[in-house]
């Protein structure tokens, strides 16, 4: 049975960016961009949820006007923006990152590491408030992803970058791979690192390792804390495996049409999809 929802109680929207909150081409809608401005003019809060580093997601939280702690790369940091305070990280032990670039290396596949703002130095970068993304190759796929990020990567040796002394930590690793792919390195880093890792299909070619213990639902616990917001006071959206477990730390959940089954299974409310700009529908029925 579809769970009740007052809409007099909501008080924040836990906003995944792609594949719910975004257009296909990876912009905001113009439908979208207004009612969220609408809301947050009406005083809710709109947290971004994302896989995307804070320089990717900048455009998207200026352009509504939200601000406050958000969830990023997945929940491996949280922050509160516009003025980038990072309130909690989570790095990835070095030698998860090293056996992943020998298993890059070995299939032939795209692999790339982002360091925190706190490593730029180490890494042999001028010190800012921005993620440090390194790649091997300039290959198709990273190409793609500067393109859907907007994310200039630095070109190196691997092997010669996580070397540097002082460094503690990677903040995240990808492989950008043929989805047909994804089931066999999981099981290799599993395979090899265990309960130490977690691993997470973020987009359809995109998967994501992070250090044990991180995930978007860990995220949103902590932005919760920090704001002051009980479950019942916050809507989760979401389209892929990697929204799972925020919808079990909001009180409603709800799914683009075009989301993952399993993640349509899991939620509570699904909407339009995101192509048709469905979750400004959603909103703007259930905030009349």
């Amino acid at each position: 049975m579809q769970k009740k929802i007052n809409p007099s109680t909501i008080k924040a929207l836990a906003l995944d960016l792609d594949g719910t909150t975004l257009l296909p081409d990876n912009s905001l809608g113009d439908k979208t961009a207004q009612c969220l401005k609408r809301l947050i003019a009406q005083g809710m809060q709109v947290i971004l949820c994302t896989g995307r580093a804070i320089e990717s997601s900048r455009r998207y939280y200026s352009a509504i006007g939200a601000k406050g702690p958000m969830v990023f790369f997945n929940g491996a940091e949280v922050a509160e923006v516009p003025d980038v305070k990072l309130i909690s990280s989570h790095l990835m032990g070095l030698d998860v990152v090293d056996y992943g670039i020998d298993l890059a290396r070995s299939m032939d596949i795209h692999f790339q590491v982002f360091f925190s703002p706190q490593s730029n130095t180490a890494v042999g970068l001028e010190k800012n408030c921005w993620e440090a993304l390194f790649i091997e190759k300039q290959r198709p796929e990273a190409e793609m992803y500067y393109e859907h990020t907007g994310i200039m990567p630095v070109v190196a040796d691997l092997k010669t970058v996580i070397a540097a002394p002082g460094l503690q930590g990677v903040m995240k690793a990808m492989f950008i791979v043929d989805p047909a792919l994804h089931d066999e390195i999981r099981q290799k880093m599993y395979d090899r690192f265990g309960s130490r890792i977690y691993i997470v299909r973020s987009f359809s070619t995109f998967l994501e390792v992070m250090n044990a213990g991180v995930s978007k639902g860990e995220g949103l616990k902590t932005v919760m804390d920090c704001r002051g917001l009980k479950p019942h006071e916050v809507i989760a959206f979401g389209d892929e495996e990697n929204d799972l477990p925020m919808f079990s730390v909001a009180g409603f959940s709800a799914a683009p049409s075009n989301a993952k089954e399993k993640v349509r299974e899991a939620a509570d409310f699904i909407f339009g999809s995101n192509a048709e700009e469905g979750l400004a529908a959603f909103l703007d029925d259930l905030f009349k």
